[in-house]
């Protein structure tokens, strides 16, 4: 059953071919056995999913189930969970137990589906290789039986790795910069980015609160579209939440793709990108043609901005965020204070990891008296630009189609000590969150027998035309179907 996608799994529980309970056993003797060699998760919530599968059980024989009563899943450990530790991947919240749910974790519990655990990420989801987390880092699936161990991508690396190595049909994500299409892109499995807005925020640990957004992963781009039905919508605890009409995301994901025009963003097809990774992006492209779309190049001139934009934007808002790690109220507290300012000097300098320390120092300078007109001021000017590229695309084109990243996976430490590179590996998503709009990632083949994702991108709440146009591939093609030996 652990092949199985969420849509079959569900199937599966309403004929009654298998029960929550021995299901929900079934994935949490393989993660028991399994997640050693991938680190993937942080907490696994044994007795708590099985009591959840017999509830579930109980649910479908009462005839009151929905699509996820009793289907198993996973939660990025960035969402509060009430009585379950919830820790962002740091020393500084490696304690913590929230007294209440996040919305997209009520959203689920309130859908019937089984919670396994808390999945493995890049402390307070800022990397892009799953190395900074406090618990260390996660395996690519995809790696094992190499010489060298490969990163799963981040920050959602834990989710993307647990999904690839059939630990879990399914799971949540966030992406800041990324977090969610890279490491999808990377452990070939499936991956949703919405609109800005559409998953409310409430009770997700803040990164840059601009940039945020609750996303999905799983195997299928139907499985996504499931997920997103549970978790889209407004919710007034949220101030950025958008309040528009949620649409059933599987009723349009077998609409003919006849017509669909789609745009190649010429700046996305640079000599950064490694030249393989583009003949099968260019491969997959060539499908939908076949499927009755037309392709154009388009352009995104402001698109060599996004990254200095980025790494302005995003710590100066990480500065504002994390200042409440404090050591007063919640959270890692140092040892024997000689004061309240050695409190929180000592706080903070233990509590938190190099990459996060990196990123607080340069936010705080960003906004600091003197320098925030040169740098914050003119990022967010700059941002603007790229989200106005995005408008005018649009209006030429259905969707956008892309790289997700420049290369496949790459060695476990290999980027480490060298930051900028390593931001580097965000060059073809980071705009898409300063621009606030929506992007998946496909599985789309594989170079040197790892995998490749195929970026589509596409306008603001426009979920249901990037399923559709992901589903559709996905019938033709087999590369989501492909899983590590």
């Amino acid at each position: 059953m652990h092949n199985k996608s969420v849509a079959e799994l569900s199937r599966a529980l309403e004929s009654g071919k298998i029960s929550s309970v021995e299901l929900t056993r079934e994935f949490l003797d393989r993660i028991k056995t399994e997640d050693g060699q991938y680190n993937s998760f942080i907490t696994v919530t044994e007795d708590l999913a099985m009591a959840d599968a017999k509830a579930a059980d109980e649910q479908r024989a009462a005839g009151n189930a929905s699509v996820w009563t009793g289907v198993p899943f996973a939660h990025k450990d960035i969402f509060c969970t009430n009585g379950v530790a919830t820790t962002a991947g740091s020393k500084m919240l490696a304690h913590f137990v929230p007294p209440y749910d996040a919305t997209v974790v009520a959203n689920f519990r309130a859908a019937g589906a089984v919670c396994l655990g808390k999945t493995n990420m890049d402390e307070f989801a800022m990397g892009s290789s799953n190395e900074s987390s406090f618990f260390g880092p996660v395996t690519n699936p995809w790696s094992l039986n190499r010489s060298e161990k490969r990163v799963p991508g981040g920050s959602s690396g834990g989710s993307a790795a647990a999904i690839s190595a059939r630990l879990v049909p399914a799971a949540t994500a966030t992406d800041t910069g990324g977090s969610i299409r890279q490491p999808a892109a990377l452990c070939g499995v499936t991956g949703l980015k919405p609109t800005y807005g559409r998953v409310s925020r409430y009770g997700m640990v803040a990164f840059a609160s601009s940039l945020d957004q609750g996303g999905t992963m799983a195997r299928t781009a139907e499985d996504n579209a499931l997920m997103l039905n549970i978790m889209a919508g407004f919710d007034s605890k949220d101030s950025t939440s958008a309040d528009r009409t949620v649409p059933d995301y599987t009723a349009t994901l077998n609409q003919p793709l006849k017509g669909l025009r789609v745009g190649l963003p010429k700046e996305y097809f640079s000599d950064q990108l490694n030249p393989a990774m583009e003949q099968r992006v260019r491969n997959a492209v060539k499908e939908y043609e076949k499927l009755g779309a037309t392709v154009k190049e388009v352009s995104l001139p402001h698109a060599q901005l996004a990254i200095a934009a980025y790494y302005v934007i995003a710590p100066a808002e990480a500065s504002a965020n994390l200042s409440r790690f404090d050591g007063v109220r919640y959270g890692y507290r140092c040892d024997n204070p000689q004061d309240l300012n050695d409190l929180y000097t000592r706080t903070r300098a233990e509590g938190f990891g190099n990459e996060v320390k990196r990123r607080i120092l340069v936010g705080t300078y960003a906004l600091s008296a003197g320098y925030f007109d040169a740098y914050y001021l003119k990022a967010q000017k700059v941002r603007r630009l790229i989200q106005q590229d995005f408008i005018n695309a649009f209006k030429e084109v259905n969707v956008l189609m892309s790289p997700v990243s420049p290369s496949p996976a790459f060695v476990q430490g290999e980027k480490t000590s060298d930051p900028v590179t390593m931001y580097l590996e965000d060059i073809f998503t980071i705009a898409v969150n300063l621009a606030g709009v929506p992007a998946m990632s496909v599985p789309a083949g594989f170079v040197d027998g790892l995998p490749v994702g195929l970026q589509i991108i596409g306008n603001y709440f426009e979920e249901a035309r990037l399923l559709n146009a992901a589903h559709r591939f996905q019938q033709v093609t087999d590369w989501h179907q492909k899983f590590p030996q």
